[in-house]
């Protein structure tokens, strides 16, 4: 999983043709958070599920880059003044605090409308079908739209003024966290041509599994270890943001984070997916983690 990370990040780095003539600042903004580390796991899903139907990695691997900035954008957005004013990200300054808010917006607009061009190559150097990559094409602009990943984060900014309640909060972890890794392992799908009964595992895994991701970040975001999440803690607090902990508290929290993962593995064991085993132990991995 490592050595896919790493190579994600090396296709990132290169990600915008040096024909192309970009501004240098534009360039340097949208490179600082693209490269700035991370767990790389949209992208790690959508070469896992790729090769869980027996797919191509260097096929999923513009697909994957796409996903990851697609990913990236919506971070530069959040932590803005407007929205979340972080500070840091991954253990550096954010975006627009070393290069102002314009070129923040700016920098996540070049990587929403870079991450198509992205997808497009999946079919154009790799092969995949133009049937697939329309299908992606299609799942991006929903997943992470006003329907998807920005309608979720419109109603966690609204939870902040004190009107989410359990079923709102859900609401949030579907779309503005778990939309993006259901995109994720049904563009992996799409990749290997898998048929409807391995493309609704896939969601069912990825549903259950961007669900206990978000309730484990809100967790770590109150017992977390700042230094390994590049991040400080208790931004929710500060915020007033309403969480899991909030509602049901750490212990039950943490029993639902497992009770979820457990869920997303039982997805693909069910023998529509030929070859799962990467993804089980990304769920476990996650069910772990502590940043």
């Amino acid at each position: 999983m490592k050595e896919i990370a790493e190579a994600v990040s090396t296709r990132l780095s290169s990600s915008l043709p040096a024909v192309w003539n970009v501004p240098e600042t534009l360039s340097q903004a949208m490179d600082y958070s693209l490269m700035a580390g991370g767990k790389r796991l949209r992208p790690l899903l959508v070469v896992a599920a790729a090769e869980a139907l027996g797919g191509s990695r260097d096929a999923a691997m513009p697909v994957a880059c796409a996903v990851e900035m697609v990913h990236t954008y919506s971070l530069i957005h959040d932590d803005l003044p407007a929205l979340d004013n972080d500070d840091f990200r991954r253990g550096k300054p954010t975006n627009h605090k070393v290069f102002g808010e314009a070129m923040a917006i700016l920098a996540g607009d070049g990587l929403l409308t870079h991450a198509f061009y992205s997808v497009v190559q999946a079919s154009r150097q790799q092969g995949v079908s133009a049937e697939s990559a329309l299908a992606i094409v299609e799942e991006l602009s929903r997943f992470a739209g006003p329907g998807g990943m920005v309608g979720g984060q419109v109603a966690d900014m609204q939870g902040e003024q004190g009107v989410t309640d359990l079923d709102q909060l859900r609401y949030i972890h579907e779309h503005k966290t778990g939309d993006l890794i259901v995109f994720s392992v049904r563009a992996g799908g799409h990749i290997a041509s898998g048929n409807t009964e391995q493309l609704e595992a896939l969601e069912r895994y990825g549903r259950a599994l961007g669900h206990a991701f978000q309730i484990q970040d809100d967790i770590l975001d109150l017992i977390g270890d700042e230094s390994k999440l590049g991040k400080k803690t208790q931004s929710d607090v500060i915020q007033q943001k309403v969480t899991y902990p909030y509602f049901i508290g750490i212990e039950a929290s943490q029993a639902e984070v497992e009770r979820l993962t457990s869920e997303a593995k039982q997805a693909l064991q069910d023998g529509a997916i030929p070859h799962p085993q990467r993804l089980l132990e990304i769920a476990d991995l996650l069910l772990r983690r502590d940043h």
